[in-house]
């Protein structure tokens, strides 16, 4: 049997403004069709964020869990068969990426609430930054796009396929509201800085150590956020002031400047060390929260301590589709 064309949404109720808007992503991508299809390509996009809720099932499996739910919000008024592996694979194909791309700028935001634990620090939205690679098909067409990564064994290459992910995760949610992924060349630094127009005034920005550069740094707090960034240990930090929580005022500068010191950024450094007496880990964090009245070394030391950022593992689950 073939479907219907599909049916207006129900008025007005949550999914049906949901079921509208899918369906004008898909339409200002210029994906709708005359055709009418088994696969149109709003079904294609409920099919692609399914993939994400039961990300250990099969293309079928999916298909089958998927369509009691669009019945009930009337896409079609005839019974709809779940199509085979290889119909949907083409139709993923016909839709591409931009429709979901589009789809997630529009309704991806921090979800935190006043009331979520983990989510603030006094006042301040906690945000990370974090990077990933995860394994691709191995296919010709994602090798030469996406690379392989080297290996010491066999033929010096991985058996697979990579890309590289970013995202801006919030704390206590770990809810992705910004992202970009690349091929394996591409720096996380470079993904990082086009993730920073969605930080604004108000937000808590934690990275670990890996993001830390001058550039990457002033791009950050020129959006209004504040940060508070793990350092190598081996980095040049002078102490241009001691204050009286343990912390000191320092600066970061480019490493062109090392020299002549042109144009430092101030920042405050927090040094504190977990583990045995001698033989524990230092760690070192610079922040542009300067006023250690408002924002002491203890509390930013257990903040950063008890806000990981996200594991590989949960942004790869992000990626999945």
């Amino acid at each position: 049997m073939t479907p219907d064309c599909p049916l207006p949404p129900r008025q007005p109720g949550p999914a049906a403004r949901r079921l509208t808007l899918v369906d004008e992503v898909v339409a200002e991508c210029g994906r709708t069709e005359e055709r009418r299809r088994l696969l149109p390509a709003g079904v294609v996009m409920y099919f692609v964020l399914a993939m994400c809720l039961f990300s250990g099932q099969g293309y079928e499996e999916v298909g089958r869990l998927l369509t009691p739910g669009l019945e009930r919000e009337r896409r079609w008024s005839k019974t709809w068969r779940v199509p085979t592996s290889g119909a949907i694979g083409r139709a993923r194909l016909r839709l591409g990426a931009q429709p979901v791309k589009v789809l997630f700028a529009r309704v991806c935001r921090p979800v935190a609430v006043p009331a979520t634990m983990g989510a603030w620090f006094r006042g301040l939205r906690l945000v990370s930054v974090d990077g990933t690679t995860f394994d691709l098909p191995d296919t010709e067409t994602n090798a030469a796009f996406f690379g392989r990564p080297g290996t010491g064994r066999g033929q010096g290459r991985s058996a697979y396929p990579q890309a590289r992910a970013v995202a801006l995760v919030g704390c206590g949610t770990h809810a992705v509201f910004a992202a970009d992924v690349a091929p394996l060349a591409v720096h996380e630094t470079v993904l990082a800085r086009r993730l920073f127009p969605s930080l604004t005034r108000g937000m808590l920005l934690l990275a670990d150590r890996g993001f830390l550069g001058f550039d990457l740094w002033l791009a950050a707090a020129a959006t209004g956020a504040d940060l508070l960034w793990r350092v190598r240990s081996n980095a040049v930090l002078p102490v241009v002031t001691a204050l009286p929580d343990g912390s000191y005022l320092s600066e970061i500068i480019a490493a062109r400047d090392k020299n002549r010191r042109a144009d430092p950024a101030p920042v405050r450094v927090i040094e504190y060390t977990l583990g045995p007496r001698g033989k524990g880990t230092v760690y070192r964090l610079v922040t542009t929260l300067l006023d250690p009245a408002t924002a002491p070394a203890k509390e930013l030391a257990a903040l950063y301590q008890n806000s990981p950022n996200p594991t590989d593992e949960t942004l790869k689950h992000r990626y999945c589709i």
